[in-house]
């Protein structure tokens, strides 16, 4: 979990990649309406999110139900949203993908063909809700994408 452009894709899909599990990125379940919305630099409200959390939630209690483990990569911003997706659930563990606005804000300004505009950064850093220590793994996104992903394997002993 982490702001949009922490590298929650690029790190999910290594990281499932290295454990040959299945990666599932959050955007894909955002309606058409949400991503013209965000890519025409509007902020997402709670309403225009619910559709999508109700979605995620549906693709968690599948892999949950079918004892298959999966990797999520959701921005999560807000502790009621993390509730909604399980991450009270022990076989649900949580990486918060933690970086400084600067630091995302150049990784935005890089990427190309992402409907998730970099004035929006702003928005998502507003809207975050740190999540505590007792909720997730904290993993700073300083480094390259193969080192958080070495990190988060070290951590949750994978």
């Amino acid at each position: 979990m982490g702001v949009s452009g922490v590298g929650k894709s690029t790190v999910g899909q290594q990281l499932a990649d290295a454990m040959s599990l299945e990666f599932a990125d959050a955007d894909s379940f955002h309606s058409q309406e949400n991503i013209d919305k965000m890519s025409a630099g509007i902020p997402l409200t709670d309403e225009d999110r619910l559709p999508w959390l109700l979605a995620i939630q549906d693709a968690i209690q599948n892999w949950l139900q079918n004892g298959q483990n999966a990797i999520l990569a959701c921005s999560a911003l807000k502790a009621d949203y993390r509730q909604a997706l399980y991450c009270h659930q022990d076989e649900v563990k949580l990486v918060y993908l933690k970086g400084s606005f600067e630091l995302i804000y150049q990784r935005m300004q890089a990427r190309q063909d992402h409907f998730m505009q970099e004035n929006l950064l702003k928005s998502q850093f507003d809207t975050l809700e740190e999540p505590t220590p007792e909720e997730a793994i904290y993993i700073n996104v300083k480094e390259p994408p193969e080192a958080v992903v070495a990190e988060i394997k070290s951590l949750l002993q994978l």
